[in-house]
């Protein structure tokens, strides 16, 4: 991967409507997303030059949008066609892809109504968020001090730059202290998520998952859920509390970037890879077309 800044690579940004070099994709300082945070985004995957749900990933980038009172002036059609465009145009098969909608510099202020909408999709090179070595043994995980607000808080259904700040905060704090992530618990005291990824934990054979009504319902968290099930889990979905985390044998993360990563601990609580952990592994691999980073059992 590249060790150049984000802002000075070769290769194409999608930016409204058209291909520009990438150094060329630029925004003003007062750019009202900077200011007030009215911006969403996606991360996407592209294995083999296939974005995975990609469909999916654009209706909820559109849906975010809205739910910030926005209005993407694309069609779904039209992202979809500009993304495999960016990837074409650098050359990328296997890799990252940020799609991203904002409000721009038209209007400064908390309300910005005449503010122009923008829409830019980017891509790169991307290795798994956690190495494989910390895959396959378990990554660490601490609590952190910060809570996932609830609905009438925020839009806690909106894939929005805004509500990342309390991940960014906690994940610095846990990387600081020599854990690879950190674990918030929501404004009830409940499990919700790790900073930006879904949590499961196998308790007795069944997988068990917090319900996300104070946090995104991760595309690559309902695929996994549908992996489990072909497998025969039963896969429950409910209010988890911290405390019933030491009831738990197995304990992984989902989403684009973790893709499915073992948990081996979150604070006090201690937690073994196992045999669920490494069928969801192999059998998320076999679903977006690459090679199974581990063997699984037969279903």
């Amino acid at each position: 991967m590249s060790t150049a800044g984000f802002d000075d690579r070769d290769g194409y940004i999608w930016m409204n409507g058209s291909l520009v070099p990438w150094r060329s994709a630029k925004v003003h300082v007062l750019t009202h997303a900077l200011h007030y945070a009215s911006s969403v985004f996606e991360g996407e995957r592209s294995y083999a030059g296939k974005v995975f749900r990609l469909e999916e990933h654009t209706d909820r980038l559109i849906d975010s949008a809205r739910q910030l009172d926005m209005k993407v002036p694309f069609t779904a059609q039209q992202i979809n066609d500009a993304t495999y465009e960016t990837l074409r145009a650098n050359n990328i098969s296997d890799g990252y892809l940020r799609p991203i909608v904002w409000r721009g510099s038209e209007q400064m202020g908390v309300t910005a109504q005449n503010a122009k909408i923008h829409c830019a999709i980017t891509c790169w090179v991307w290795p798994s968020y956690f190495t494989i070595d910390a895959r396959l043994k378990g990554i660490r995980l601490c609590m952190s001090e910060w809570q996932r607000p609830g609905p009438k808080m925020a839009p806690v259904k909106a894939k929005a730059s805004g509500l990342y700040m309390i991940c960014t905060l906690s994940k610095h704090a846990a990387e600081r202290a020599g854990y690879d992530d950190a674990l918030l618990l929501d404004w009830r005291g409940q499990i919700a998520e790790a900073t930006g990824a879904n949590i499961f934990f196998v308790m007795n054979g069944e997988v068990h998952t917090p319900t996300p009504d104070a946090f995104l319902d991760g595309i690559t968290r309902r695929a996994v859920m549908e992996l489990a099930r072909k497998r025969g889990y039963k896969v429950v979905e409910r209010a988890i509390f911290p405390e019933e985390m030491a009831k738990a044998q197995e304990c992984f993360l989902t989403g684009t970037a973790a893709e499915v990563t073992p948990v081996r601990e979150i604070g006090d609580y201690k937690f073994t890879p196992g045999e669920v952990c490494r069928n969801l592994m192999a059998d998320f691999d076999v679903m977006v077309g690459k090679a199974p980073a581990v063997k699984s059992s037969a279903a």
